[in-house]
């Protein structure tokens, strides 16, 4: 294992534990603790964010450019991620069975929308 992909697994471990353990304490209103799970998730969110600009200067890549395809990518898929939650959401707190399944659907078909959006597709 290239010493790039080890620094990245583990700052993306502690990372997602952040963001992961931010989101329980928001979610569950028993634990009391909405305002520190929102700053446990920003956290989490910022320490993937450093990982992403480690790993691609330990690996000599170029910094990502901000263009419209790239800009397009982030909101296809904040946009997909969001309508899964909800519709999870839907089905799992508010018990409405068949509205979010039908929204968690459209949120995996947006996400699937991804591939083509950013790798092409080809003959």
């Amino acid at each position: 294992m290239k010493k790039s992909n080890f620094v990245a697994l583990i700052l993306g471990t502690i990372g997602i534990v952040f963001f992961a353990l931010g989101m329980c304490m928001c979610m569950l209103p028993e634990w009391g603790m909405f305002r520190q799970g929102i700053v446990c998730g920003v956290i989490g969110l910022v320490v993937l964010l450093i990982t992403l600009l480690i790993w691609r200067r330990m690996e000599g890549k170029a910094p990502i450019k901000l263009n419209a395809k790239t800009l397009g990518s982030v909101v296809v898929g904040v946009l997909g991620a969001l309508l899964l939650g909800v519709g999870m959401c839907m089905v799992m707190v508010f018990s409405k069975m068949v509205m979010g399944i039908v929204i968690g659907l459209i949120g995996i078909v947006v996400l699937l929308m991804l591939i083509p959006l950013t790798k092409g597709i080809h003959d």
